[in-house]
């Protein structure tokens, strides 16, 4: 797996122009925006996408059936994708911090808590977005994986409008009842989506590593 990481991290650092926009506009949006929280996620989200772009770099012109002649299992290879996809969207997220509380500070405007609070819950997501996106990508390569990945977060986005729609016919202000968890509940709250989120990435990756050995190159 340690081959296969520093594969991806060289094609990272080949796309280090790319970093630089992205750090640009992040920092645009963190002085434009009174908010933390779209700055963390979408740094996280790109860092995450990156993932994609390597397995379409593995593919391209049979890349994939050269790989697999070296000493590389393809389950080590869907693992290193999990791996490096955390790594890299975990990067972005820390590094969106230390934008947000930069500009916090010469905005004095930083609020520590909602910052922290924002990056912890965007790295959870971070999990279930890879844990959606990889399998997609991984079956159904190039152009075809971005479509079925787009319909996927397609379907999430409607069953959350859906369950808030229920909610609101109901009568259940699901923000007014967070806002009213106690401290205790909201870490206990905070470590039940890490497990869960942990647990979709697993069975993802089993997934994954099954759609992996299905393949022919």
């Amino acid at each position: 797996m340690k081959g296969l990481l520093i594969k991806d991290l060289k094609l990272l650092k080949g796309q280090k122009n790319f970093f630089v926009v992205l750090i640009v506009i992040a920092i645009v949006l963190s002085v434009s925006m009174s908010s933390p929280s779209f700055v963390i996620g979408y740094m996280t989200f790109i860092g995450a996408v990156f993932t994609l772009s390597t397995i379409s770099y593995d593919e391209f012109d049979n890349g994939n059936a050269f790989l697999f002649s070296l000493p590389v299992t393809r389950k080590d290879y869907v693992r290193e994708k999990y791996v490096f996809g955390i790594l890299v969207g975990g990067a972005s997220c820390l590094l969106s911090i230390v934008i947000s509380l930069v500009i916090g500070l010469i905005n004095h405007s930083v609020f520590l808590p909602v910052i922290m609070m924002s990056a912890v819950m965007v790295f959870a997501v971070l999990f279930f977005i890879i844990a959606i996106m990889l399998p997609f990508q991984l079956k159904f390569g190039g152009e075809k994986g971005r479509v079925a990945i787009m319909i996927a977060f397609g379907v999430v986005i409607l069953v959350g409008l859906l369950a808030a729609k229920i909610a609101g016919m109901f009568h259940i202000d699901l923000g007014g009842m967070l806002s009213h968890f106690p401290v205790t509940n909201l870490g206990v709250m905070v470590a039940v989506i890490y497990a869960l989120a942990l647990s979709v990435c697993f069975l993802s990756m089993q997934i994954s590593v099954a759609i992996m050995e299905k393949k022919e190159f």
